[in-house]
């Protein structure tokens, strides 16, 4: 985590509730970028592109530079996700949609940002998709509210398919609550089946503001 992330993280921290409206330098900085590259798994499986981080570890200086002068002038387009699928124990499918190495650096940087923002206004029973919090947090949690807290209902609910059918304009509402960085939302929008359909005008007035 580089010192720049740290004092964003920090600063967040203490404008809860704020709206933030100049993210963009946080997400195109080549040090985050290079940063979000570290983080990358070695052997997680290639989108449609075939790349693997050996492969991008070659000429990576001029990859990083490249990246972030197109995340600046929003150059950058996500590229489709390799779609593949994994058995659930009830015998059907989970469809699984694999980035391209690069997109999962974008996502990486995009993640790290979101992360600052909305982590301290979470609740502290909430573990789902939250840093430092696995599933086996939340089973441990589970087992001393059963066994100290006299509990006698357990309810387990899923939405089913929710990822497949979430409301994209109504996630964009709600970022926008809190960003107010329309480049910034912009490069989010991209990576929704709503970006790729649909163009929009506040690609064109970022690029003036720049």
């Amino acid at each position: 985590m580089t010192k720049r992330h740290i004092r964003f993280i920090q600063r967040a921290r203490e404008l809860v509730g704020e709206r933030f409206t100049s993210l963009m330098g946080m997400l195109f900085a080549p040090d985050e970028l290079r940063a979000s590259f570290e983080r990358q798994g070695k052997n997680k499986a290639p989108g449609v592109d075939g790349v693997r981080k050996a492969d991008y570890a070659l000429g990576l200086d001029e990859r990083i530079t490249d990246l972030s002068k197109r995340l600046r002038r929003l150059g950058y387009r996500p590229k489709p996700a390799r779609r593949t699928y994994v058995p659930k124990a009830n015998g059907g499918r989970r469809p699984l949609g694999i980035p391209s190495f690069e997109d999962r650096i974008v996502q990486d940087r995009l993640s790290q940002i979101l992360q600052a923002i909305w982590e301290p206004e979470f609740r502290d029973c909430s573990y789902g998709f939250r840093p430092g919090r696995s599933a086996h947090d939340a089973l441990r949690r589970v087992a001393e509210v059963i066994t100290n807290g006299h509990t006698q209902w357990v309810v387990e609910a899923d939405i089913k398919g929710f990822f497949d059918h979430v409301n994209h304009e109504h996630l964009l509402r709600f970022l926008r609550h809190r960003i107010a960085d329309p480049c910034f939302v912009r490069i989010i929008q991209r990576f929704l089946p709503l970006g790729r359909r649909q163009g929009g005008s506040d690609g064109g007035w970022c690029r003036k503001r720049e």
